[in-house]
């Protein structure tokens, strides 16, 4: 995965995007809704029932007798031009009074019965009166003459800014409340919805990453998946698939390989065992030992991946007693001792004979090609079912004994072997339960140790 991928939480990228969506078909509804009314008749268009009394507020002046008089100001002389049906009436409290139009009688007749009130909206019952009666608006309000009260039943068209205040108010009374309330169902549901949506692929995350390069025929599950992500999967499983084959024919050919080249290596030995004794001919036969070695070792690669055979009762000591004898002459002829040590006669683990063989022969012959040409190489089977290889050559730098038992690898570039022997040994070991280390010698060279699980007692 790139360490500069891009991730984002789906539930809260989901939650955003939905409550976006609301509020724009929130808003898009009411505005359809509002001009559906408008063209229809049903809304009347907003007018501002004080803008009569504003205008004549500012007009109001007295004259030299303080009776009340209007000023012929530009906006009272619009507003007579516009509206011909205007009137209104103003009184103050000293008993004067002014009116324009034709005051109806029964508000006309209220005189001074209002005057306590400081504001007050008159009008008649819905389906009880004459639905062409006017209703007033009475308000008191301070002019530049003082206190008045002024009543009209004419509205003016209202002004931008109240307009935007009124629909702003209007807008977040209808539709804040409910965008909010979508926004919390938004908020709890789409987090809940998502992850049962997704259960079926959290169980596909963890299957693939419990997939091993080791099985075949690994596959995820497509069980409860959404129909979105049911092709990522399906890809998943075909890669997987073809993986599965083309590992599959790289094996056959491994195997194949390693066979045919078992009978011309047999014979090579057998042709170099009958050249008289010299250091050439020691050398030929090794290099004819590490090409055995390397046809065993790929076709042990195909034996652990195709099958794995029942673990059954192994005696260690024989396992090495074994090996110590096929690998005697080509130790001795590189210049080696070869010793065996056992802490007892016997020492049993449960495993693969043929695979402990093949693991304890990588180890001496790793040790034969890196040991110095010089001193013993010992094997010593532990009574806790370990088995140590030790030789007496340069040992193991520290800082490469984690890296020594990767497949391929070698500590000197132009060294003679495949670099397969020792990552054989780790996956043998770990095919029994146990694990294999690099230590140091009690003389300074190397200390391979195999460590197996001790079999159970036999009842």
């Amino acid at each position: 995965m790139s360490e500069t991928a891009d991730h984002y939480c789906l539930r809260s990228y989901l939650s955003w995007r939905l409550v976006a969506l609301q509020a724009v078909m929130l808003v898009t509804l009411i505005v359809l809704l509002i001009a559906a009314l408008c063209a229809s008749g049903v809304l009347v268009v907003p007018r501002d029932e004080d803008h009569v009394i504003a205008v004549v507020q500012h007009a109001l002046a007295r004259d030299a007798q303080g009776s009340l008089v209007l000023r012929p100001t530009a906006e009272l002389n619009e507003l007579r031009d516009n509206t011909p049906d205007l009137w209104f009436l103003v009184r103050d409290p000293q008993g004067h009074s002014l009116s324009e139009g034709p005051v109806p009688g029964e508000f006309a007749r209220l005189g001074d019965a209002l005057n306590e009130i400081s504001q007050a909206r008159l009008g008649w019952q819905m389906f009880e009166d004459d639905p062409r009666k006017t209703p007033a608006r009475m308000k008191r309000v301070h002019a530049d003459i003082g206190l008045v009260q002024i009543m009209t039943a004419t509205e003016g068209p209202m002004s931008r800014a109240r307009t935007v205040l009124a629909t702003s108010v209007a807008f977040l009374a209808i539709a804040l409340p409910g965008l909010l309330l979508m926004a919390a169902a938004t908020f709890v549901a789409t987090p809940m919805v998502v992850r049962r949506a997704f259960a079926g692929l959290d169980t596909a995350a963890e299957e693939a990453r419990r997939i091993d390069f080791r099985r075949r025929g690994s596959r995820l599950s497509a069980d409860h998946l959404p129909l979105e992500v049911a092709p990522l999967v399906a890809a998943i499983n075909d890669a997987l698939k073809r993986l599965d084959h083309g590992y599959a024919r790289h094996q056959r050919f491994v195997a194949d390989a390693a066979h045919e080249l078992r009978t011309p290596i047999a014979i090579l030995n057998t042709r170099l065992e009958a050249l008289p004794a010299s250091p050439e001919r020691t050398r030929l036969l090794e290099d004819s030992a590490r090409l055995a070695t390397l046809a065993e070792q790929l076709l042990d690669i195909q034996r652990f991946d195709q099958c794995r055979n029942p673990l059954v009762r192994v005696d260690l000591v024989a396992v090495a007693r074994s090996v110590a004898a096929d690998l005697a002459p080509l130790a001795i002829a590189a210049g080696y001792e070869l010793s065996l040590d056992t802490a007892a006669d016997q020492v049993d683990t449960l495993g693969d004979r043929a695979a402990l063989e093949r693991a304890l022969t990588n180890l001496v012959q790793n040790a034969i090609q890196h040991g110095g040409r010089r001193g013993t190489i010992t094997i010593r089977v532990g009574s806790t079912a370990t088995v140590d290889v030790t030789d007496e050559g340069d040992g193991i730098p520290s800082d490469e004994r984690a890296r020594i038992f990767d497949p391929f690898y070698r500590l000197a570039p132009l060294d003679r072997g495949a670099g397969l022997g020792l990552n054989m040994v780790r996956e043998i070991a770990r095919l029994h339960g146990g694990h294999v280390s690099v230590l140091d010698g009690p003389k300074g060279g190397a200390c391979f140790r195999l460590t197996l699980p001790p079999a159970p007692f036999a009842q």
